[in-house]
This record gives structure tokens, sequence and C-alpha cells, in this order.
């Protein structure tokens, strides 16, 4: 029994192990592709990864993940060639495409073609020998383009060798390289939606494929480059006409309005001074939702789910599915110890999820993650009951704090709060939030009121209370709800008042399919220990606040009659789109037209 106990043992940490090595191949494949074919959405136009066990020939046989080819027909006569499709066809937002293939085995004769071919092309022949077909063969070193007579374009290949071949969908040109060095270009004027292909028609032929596994040989990535230039420098020469008056007005207009729409109180103020603007929104009411805005981006839903019912009184009771959504949000925030209900309650979270930069990003890549490195905000400490450090006692003495009661025994109670968002507590007024928002520009704090880029003055001299509590934040793994017992008690609760909020909207509104989804994301946190790195732990990231802030921030610019977006932003979009269309009309130049690179 110890033998067969050690085998299983062995075993095991042999499966252990490459399945360990297949994950680290993947991550490796999965970045290289995103680095080289940024553009390319692949859930709608999946990348070529392998070759297709079903896109064949039968004389082809296929191993190693579908990447080696060997032949394993008679190899007699022309009639016994074989050849196989990849699993995808090149996508044009790819708009420069390359892969490579080592030759392995030379076998009998070396009748072996490298290229491309259409759905639909006969697969008992050799890459370009039919129409929609062509192929760079390794026994005389011709192009063979859509028929049966090659023409002379480069050296033999044999064992040992790499070719590779690469595909300009800018220019429908196609140039092989062998050993890393550029042979020129085979064929011009290419059809949309080729497939890589690969033929064998002699036995004993290998050849294995590298559709982004491993680095190439040759530097595609240079060559990537001098044609990014290229398309850059055509839009760069764009000609916007005579009107230029008329288009710097627009431009300032539509930056104006981004400002406000976002509010960015001091820097609207000043931009439309500068370009004799006028700003089409009350100052007090920008600044309130700059107030919103900031307990959002901080994690404290709470807290802005109440002043935006005292700014905004009958808002959230017309959009309740804007109520859920919120107060979702705030559960999501609890469990990660950020709201100031669970805070209150003598949990503390760890730095990195305790703070959030100040302004939203409403043009990042969806890949782009927060930081996990933020600094703690000192005027956003949890040494006071509503998460808060009151103004005045900041302005006296820039370390003390009101102490937050204890949570246990018969001190503070969890607080009551309704899912409408009245609380028992005193309501909190504008002097609760010590925003500052006078001195915010472009959502960061100006070292006149403390802060400097999210750093306090005084974090040189952090009180002792202080300064345990951070060390302990930093060092200590983080807990649910940040660590209290009290506060996941608040939390439990408060997750069956929502789901009760949920039932009621149903028979209320009918079945909402996304307001169903997001209450069940938000309570699988709970079935893991550590729900940050749980496969729903991305909902605790901070960066899932924009979307939230945008949206609230939205509904109240409605009620101003004010744009749910702001013009740069539908123009921004509206770019994006068209680069979206371009790749699905076969335009491959979208790929290095990225809206991001002139936004940066």
């Amino acid at each position: 029994m110890s033998g067969q106990s050690s085998g299983c043992g062995f075993l095991m940490s042999v499966v252990v192990h490459g399945d360990s090595a297949l994950n680290d191949q993947e991550k490796e494949l999965n970045q290289r592709l995103r680095r080289l074919y940024p553009a390319v959405n692949e859930t709608e136009t999946p990348l070529p990864r392998s070759w297709s066990p079903k896109d064949k020939f039968s004389y082809i046989g296929l191993s190693q993940n579908n990447l080696r080819v060997h032949y394993k027909g008679h190899g007699k006569t022309p009639k016994d060639a074989a050849s196989v499709r990849a699993t995808h066809p090149i996508p044009a937002a790819c708009g420069v495409y390359y892969f490579e293939v080592k030759i392995i085995s030379k076998g009998r004769d070396g009748y072996m073609g490298i290229g491309l071919s259409a759905q639909g092309v006969n697969m008992n022949r050799l890459p370009g020998w039919d129409k929609h077909s062509y192929g760079y063969h390794g026994d005389d070193g011709h192009s063979f383009c859509s028929s049966g007579t090659g023409q002379p374009y480069g050296p033999t290949f044999t064992t040992g060798d790499v070719i590779g071949c690469c595909v300009n969908l800018i220019n429908n040109t196609c140039f092989y390289t062998k050993n890393g060095h550029s042979l020129g270009i085979a064929f011009t004027d290419l059809p949309p939606n080729l497939y890589p292909t690969v033929g064998l028609q002699t036995p004993g032929e290998v050849v294995d494929a590298n559709f982004g596994q491993h680095p190439f040989v040759f530097d595609i990535e240079d060559y990537m480059r001098e044609w990014r230039t290229k398309i850059q420098a055509q839009i760069d020469r764009f000609p916007i006409g005579e009107r230029e008056g008329e288009w710097q007005s627009m431009i300032q207009k539509m930056v104006a309005s981004y400002l406000v729409h976002h509010s960015y109180c001091a820097t609207a103020e000043a931009f439309a001074k500068s370009t004799d603007q006028a700003v089409h929104e009350e100052l007090a009411s920008i600044k309130n939702r700059q107030k919103i805005q900031k307990l959002v981006l901080s994690g404290r839903m709470g807290e802005a789910i109440e002043t935006t019912q005292q700014l905004y009184p009958n808002l959230l009771e017309r959009n309740p599915d804007l109520l859920f959504m919120l107060k979702v949000r705030q559960f999501i925030e609890m469990v990660n110890g950020t709201d100031s209900e669970v805070r209150c309650l003598g949990g503390r979270s760890p730095k990195s999820q305790d703070s959030y930069p100040g302004s939203p990003r409403p043009f990042s890549s969806p890949s782009h993650k927060a930081s996990s490195s933020q600094p703690h905000l000192p005027g956003f400490d949890s040494n006071c009951c509503n998460g808060v450090t009151s103004n005045k006692s900041h302005s006296s003495s820039p370390h003390s704090h009101k102490p937050c009661p204890p949570s246990s025994g018969s001190a503070l109670p969890a607080p009551d709060v309704s899912l409408n968002g009245s609380h028992s507590q005193q309501p909190i007024t504008s002097s609760d939030v010590d925003m500052e928002v006078d001195h915010f520009t472009n959502g960061v704090t100006e070292s006149s009121n403390g802060f400097l880029n999210g750093s306090s003055k005084h974090a040189a001299e952090p009180d002792d209370c202080d300064a345990d509590m951070e060390v302990e934040s930093t060092h200590s793994k983080r807990q649910l709800c940040g660590g209290s017992q009290a506060a996941i008690e608040r939390m439990i609760h408060f997750g069956r008042e929502l789901q009760s909020m949920s039932e009621h909207l149903r028979r209320e509104c009918g079945k909402n399919s996304a307001n169903k989804k997001m209450l069940k994301d938000a309570f699988s946190l709970l079935a893991y220990s550590d729900p940050w790195s749980s496969p729903v732990g991305y909902q605790l990231d901070a960066i899932q606040r924009e979307p939230v802030c945008s949206t609230l921030n939205s509904a109240i610019l409605e009620t101003h009659n004010l744009p749910k977006q702001p013009p740069l932003a539908q123009a921004v979009g509206q770019a994006a789109q068209c680069l979206t269309i371009m790749a699905r009309t076969g335009s491959g130049s979208c790929a290095f037209a990225s809206v991001d690179d002139y936004l940066h």
C-alpha cells in the first residue's frame, strides 16, 4: 500500500506541476498577444493560437497542444499533399500579424509549404496551389500565389530553419523571414480573413508553429513600430480646414463642459476665465457633486447616499434601480472594510483599501488596475464616528480626532440604516465632510488644505495612536469588514435588508437580470475566506467604484437638465466606435490609431 501511495503521490505531483507549467505558458502567450495586438477584441475576433484538429487533411497529424504538425501519408505523388489551417483567421485589427514555423525535420524530400489560405480551400494540397491560397515552399524556395506554378522568391529551407510569415493588413501584403531575416514582399493584394496554413507532402516531415507562445526570432515589434509611426503621421497631417478658429472654439467648449461634468471646480473656473466662456452650472452645484464623488471614490457609500438624499431629495426615490446599485456597492464596501458604518464599529481595513485617488478616470482602459499602494489620507481617518475628521478639529489640531465609541458593551449599537438611506443618527452636514472643495484642482488636493497629492503635511509626525494603527494595518492581512465582529454582524444585517429590497423591487418593477446578477456577485464574496483573492474579488478593487460614481453623477446632472455625458467623452466614444467598425470591415490601420495614444 505504501508503494502504491507514493506512486500516486508522485503521479499527482507530476499532474500538478504539469498544470502549473501549462498555466504559465498560457499566461505568457496571453501577455505577448496583448502586447502585439492590443486593438484586437478576442471575444469578437479570436487570434490564431494553434492548428485546427478539424480543419486539416487526414494525412496530417497534430501533437504538443496542436502546435506540432507531422506527415503520416504515403508521399508518393502531389496528390498525397496535406495541409492544416489555424483555428481562427487573422483579425484585421492586428494591423500587422506574424507567426513562425520551425522545421524539426525536412523528412524525405522537404516538400513543405508555409503560408495562408481562405476558409474552404482544399486541404489535400500545399498552400499556394489553389485560389485564395498563398505559400512559400522549402524544396525550391519558390512562392506560390493561387497557382500551381511558382515564382522564384527566396532560399530553400530545411531542418533547423525558422520561417516566419508576416501579413500586413494595412497594405494587404505578405513577406517571409528566414532565421530572423526578411526575404522581402512575396504577395500583394491579399484578401481579408486568411488563416495561417502549413502543408507537408513526404514522410518524416515535422514542423512546430509559434503563434506567440515563445519570443519570435524576427524582430516583428520593430516592424510594427515603423508602421505605427506611419499611421500616426497620416493622422497628424489630416487637414482640419480653413476654419481653424471655429475648431478651437468648439474644442474649448468641449473641454470646459468636461471639467464641469466631472466637478473640477477650480480648473473649470480658471479655464472658463482664460477662454472667455461661461460655466453653465452654479459653482455650489458643482461642489455638491464633487463632494458626493469624493465619498463614492473613497468607498464611503453610506455617506454618499445620505449626502445625495440631502442635496437631491427626490433623486433616489425616482430611481429605485440606482439606489439599489448604490446599496449593493455599499455592501461591497462593508466587506472591504471601507464603508463608514463598519469602520465606525472598530474595524479598520488595510491602507490599500482605505483611500482612492480623488478624480475619476473616465478614459482609462478596462485592463488598468487601481494602485494598491495609495497613501492613507489622514483627512479620511476612521477615528471619528462617520469615518471623517471634522473640519474644526482638523484646523485646530492636526492630530486631534474625535474617538469612536467602542463597539462592545452597552456603548454604540449598530446604527439602524434602512434601505432608503435614512439614518437614525443626526444627518451629516457639509462641515462633516472635510472636502475643501475650493482647493481641488483636477481632483488633486493642493497643499493649502493640508494635503499634497494625497499625502498629509503632518505625515512625518503622526500621533502614537495613528502610528500604531498604520503599522498594524500595513502588516496585517486583509480581514472581512476590517476584522471587527460587530462590523461583520452589521454587514450581515445589511445584506438581509438588501435581499428584502431586491424582492420588493422585483414585485414593484418586475424582474431585472442586471440587479439579480449584481446582488448575487456581491453576496458571493462571503463564500470565500479571502474575498480579495477570490474569482469575484475584482468587485473589491477601488476601480470598480468609478462606474458607480459615473452613473450617480449622470443622474444628478439630469436633474439640472444637463447632459448625462460630456461632449468630449461622446467624441472619444465615437472615435473608439469608428475604430471598432474599421476592424470589422477589414481596415488594418485601426490597429495603430488608438484613441488612448492621443489622450495620454
